[in-house]
């Protein structure tokens, strides 16, 4: 059986260029098109680069019919967030159920929920005084960060961390881990 991704983002996209390198030879798992919200954002640059299909739709409850048929003319079988900063809607989590996944830059249930990403968590992890952050890799439901966690990593906080060296940190990690995570997952091998 061979599964098409849709990747979703709304920003810079570096796990979309690295998921679809990681995938890009698989003959199972196609990075099939990207999915974006915001026609400003870089990672519409990247998927020219390394041309992958991309279409700008900001799915919504006025459209989510029109955009499951379309989903399904490209014969998606999984969407994969990648900095995708709007809520999913729920006739698409329906449609989608537990082939929704999602990588968050902290360690849930903590720093997530509406207006938690990129730095605005690093932030909080760092104002908070915590001794560790990282990566969860979960499974989307109707409200933001709260589907069954898939895997988790830490990482340790240095005494003198910057938003951006933890930030650098967390990139790390997800670079590494959400390809294999995803693909585990899709191929019941977690």
């Amino acid at each position: 059986m061979k599964y098409k991704l849709a990747l979703f983002a709304s920003g810079s996209g570096s796990n979309v260029e690295n998921l679809y390198n990681y995938f890009k030879n698989n003959n199972t798992i196609i990075p099939e098109l990207l999915i974006c919200n915001n026609k400003d954002a870089y990672v519409i640059e990247r998927a020219k680069k390394i041309n992958l299909a991309y279409e700008i739709i900001e799915p919504n409850s006025k459209n989510n019919n029109e955009f499951l048929l379309f989903l399904k003319s490209k014969k998606i079988t999984h969407i994969i967030l990648a900095g995708y900063l709007k809520l999913i809607g729920k006739e698409i989590i329906k449609r989608y159920r537990n082939k929704i996944i999602n990588i968050h830059p902290a360690l849930l249930p903590k720093y997530g929920g509406k207006g938690y990403y990129g730095d605005y968590v690093h932030k909080s992890v760092l104002d908070s005084k915590e001794s560790k952050s990282g990566i969860t890799i979960h499974l989307v439901n109707e409200k933001y960060d709260d589907g069954k966690v898939l895997f988790q990593k830490e990482v340790l906080i240095d005494e003198l961390e910057t938003i951006d060296s933890l930030a650098s940190k967390i990139h790390k990690l997800e670079h590494k881990y959400y390809p294999e995570i995803i693909e585990k997952y899709i191929l019941n091998q977690l």
